[in-house]
């Protein structure tokens, strides 16, 4: 969010005032005691938060309890506010726009910059794309002095501001690498009276890939915001994503869960519509432990009617998740109510298949093929 985005650009020396983040209007107006004419900013991940009601100026104390009391508890984008950053106003003379990200389709790192960005950055992008600088990063290089020098001049910051702007991009810089950043923006990026350069916002987003160099970010994660099923597959290790449908997907490799989501909403045309409930990627290790933590939060899902286990055997042989399947119902005992329909295929297919027969398990269906299983499942999703 904004106040811990500008936490960790405080830590790496970027121009930035904290502010005070308020929970109940009562500690807005505290703040605003403290702080003088403020600005009440809701505290939610999505832009747009000005346009929709979520930014507002309070000269007084009573107007930032009027307002925090207005903004707490609204919806922005579908989520909802629960703390407001009380900060303080400033004397905004121009605002900029100012990036580092990761850009996935040239393998390499990008800056984006405007001088005549701000709030307004996509409109600008789309009336005046000249206006918004895209330089290339070499990953192996980054951004030293003499490259956050020639950023600023591509970008025309002002003459008064180079100065400022080279040490802001240097230590942007430093937030992008040093916390393992995918993205870091500014916006706006503000020309303050007196021709002081400051980050008036802040938006970040950490590799979790990276979150073994950084157990400092755990304190990031807000856990009474986080969906409760994500947190619960979050803590047993679980590569879990929750979606809007009705049949929950177990796989064992992200680009077969993938395909699975797509063969079960098209399936799912021919039974009411039915969808996928979630990605779950249990990788290579499917043992019944694995098996049992997936299907349990699988199962807690109230919207899953119907659960499907689609797995290629190759470094863990389908034997070994059929051994995993049969654990986990027992694991599971009464737990595990709704209909499973199962498809192995690979590594030791045929003794996988007969341990689920043997097994025969009421819960449990296989169907040999992908598309077969996956038209079973979202017909028993929809029954």
């Amino acid at each position: 969010m904004e106040y811990q985005a500008k936490e960790l650009f405080a830590k790496h020396d970027v121009p930035v005032t904290l502010g005070i983040v308020a929970n109940t209007p009562a500690e807005a107006r505290a703040a605003a005691e403290q702080l003088g004419t403020v600005v009440v900013k809701a505290q939610v991940k999505a832009g747009g938060r000005g346009k929709a009601g979520g930014v507002k100026l309070a000269k007084t104390p009573d107007e930032a309890e009027q307002h925090a009391a207005a903004i707490l508890g609204m919806e922005i984008k579908g989520l909802t506010v629960n703390r407001v950053l009380i900060a303080p106003a400033a004397s905004i003379e121009e605002e900029y726009y100012f990036s580092f990200l990761l850009d996935r389709a040239q393998r390499q790192y990008l800056c984006i910059a405007s001088v005549e960005g701000g709030v307004e950055i996509e409109e600008v992008a789309k009336t005046n794309p000249d206006a918004v600088k895209k330089i290339d990063i070499d990953p192996g290089s980054g951004v030293d002095e003499e490259k956050a020098r020639a950023i600023v001049a591509e970008a025309k910051f002002p003459e008064a501001l180079v100065e400022q702007a080279v040490q802001t991009v240097l230590a942007l810089w430093k937030v992008f690498v040093e916390e393992d950043a995918t993205l870091v923006e500014v916006n706006p990026l503000a020309r303050l009276a007196g021709d002081k350069l400051e980050a008036l916002d802040g938006k970040v987003s950490l590799d979790e890939n990276a979150d073994f160099r950084h157990e400092d970010h755990a304190a990031f994660v807000i856990r009474d915001e986080e969906d409760p099923l994500e947190s619960q597959a979050k803590d047993k290790g679980l590569n879990y994503v929750k979606l809007d449908g009705e049949v929950g997907i177990i796989g064992n490799g992200a680009g077969l869960v993938m395909s699975t989501l797509d063969v079960v909403a098209y399936a799912g045309e021919k039974h009411g519509g039915v969808k996928p409930a979630n990605f779950l990627d249990i990788g290579g290790g499917a043992n019944a432990q694995v098996m049992a933590d997936g299907l349990h939060v699988i199962l807690g899902d109230a919207q899953v009617k119907s659960v499907f286990v689609n797995v290629f055997g190759g470094i863990t042989a389908c034997d070994e998740v059929a051994n995993g399947i049969k654990g986990a119902l027992e694991i599971l005992g009464d737990e595990a109510t709704k209909p499973l329909v199962v498809r192995l295929d690979g590594n030791n297919v045929a003794e996988g298949r007969r341990i689920l027969d043997e097994l025969a398990h009421p819960l449990v269906t296989q169907v040999d093929t992908m598309d077969g299983a996956a038209d079973k499942a979202a017909e028993l999703a929809n029954a």
